[in-house]
């Protein structure tokens, strides 16, 4: 059987060759990846999805660059036939719903180093003028430091949003997962900043108590958790830079390790992958390349339009 798209023997766009799935989401999957033109390990992930929307999606995610030492945003993409793909940091840690799946709750120390760093990434991301609106355990990333200091990376752009971009679902409901939205999230509300600090405080809640909808528990953390999580977003903190300075003056201990952050990765070498197996295409049918060369065009277009409506709203 000839080599399927993705192989060493046809890599995408020339030069990304799959050697392993190292994760799946709503879009697409996520594999390892080796760029043969940079001679360098990375991930890629890969919609598989089908559908305007989902495309628009990744097209609007790839054009997000937030450089940060604890953000995984996409570095570039390509698209070829039926693929369409984007290119990101190789974290080979394993995430944090990992972390507390092998361990359990975790310590207040451990949780206020956690805390601190996704508020540094989610600060940058604020800045850049995008909310996540995904902030959870599985889409915050590890690097693999073994004793040493975690260092968390913020990941999943899939649903991200900023104020000036036209909303992509127009369905009653919010986008997110259930369990760490704002309760404006939950209700459709706008994208906004404050979302993303109540799921923050979420996440620190769940990995003290092991469950994101329990009660704030009582430890040094717990001023602040009562802020992140309050239901109006006028009640929590002005910005994620502010509540790094809150968390940072409450004095929880320093964390002093006892906790392996291994390589979750195996030992890999090309070749691995045989690719991926995709239908021949339908007699007549242009390649679906260009069709994603077209809806990326369509897109910047509209993104032009609404920047040139919203200048002559401001200039009245």
């Amino acid at each position: 059987m000839e080599p399927g798209l993705g192989s060493r023997q046809h890599p995408i766009a020339g030069r990304y060759v799959l050697v392993d799935q190292i994760g799946s989401g709503g879009m697409g999957s996520v594999w390892r990846a080796y760029d043969q033109r940079t001679q360098s390990w990375l991930a890629v992930k890969v919609l598989t999805a089908r559908g305007t929307s989902l495309l628009l999606r990744f097209v609007r995610e790839q054009g997000l660059r937030i450089p940060h030492r604890h953000v995984v945003a996409p570095t570039g993409w390509a698209a070829e036939d039926d693929v369409v793909v984007l290119t990101m940091d190789l974290v080979r840690g394993g995430s944090v719903q990992e972390l507390l799946e092998t361990h359990g709750r975790l310590p207040e120390p451990l949780v206020a180093v956690l805390l601190d760093q996704l508020l540094q990434a989610l600060s940058a991301v604020h800045a850049a003028g995008v909310v996540h609106r995904d902030v959870k355990p599985a889409n915050l990333l590890l690097e693999a430091t073994g004793h040493g200091r975690p260092h968390l990376r913020l990941a999943d752009f899939g649903v991200a949003a900023t104020h000036a971009e036209p909303r992509l679902t127009r369905s009653p409901g919010g986008i997110g997962t259930d369990g760490y939205m704002a309760p404006e999230q939950e209700a459709g509300a706008p994208p906004d900043p404050t979302a993303d600090l109540y799921a923050a405080g979420r996440v620190a809640i769940q990995l003290l108590t092991g469950d994101p909808a329990a009660a704030v528990p009582v430890s040094a953390l717990g001023p602040l958790l009562h802020t992140l999580t309050r239901p109006d977003p006028a009640d929590r903190p002005t910005s994620a830079a502010a509540a790094l300075v809150e968390l940072r003056a409450l004095g929880v201990p320093a964390w002093d390790g006892g906790i392996d952050l291994p390589d979750r990765l195996p030992a890999a070498t090309l070749p691995l992958a045989s690719g991926l197996s995709l239908p021949p295409p339908r007699p007549g049918r242009r390649r679906t390349s260009g069709r994603v060369w077209a809806a990326t065009g369509c897109f910047v277009g509209a993104m032009a339009l609404c920047g040139v409506a919203v200048a002559r709203i401001l200039v009245r």
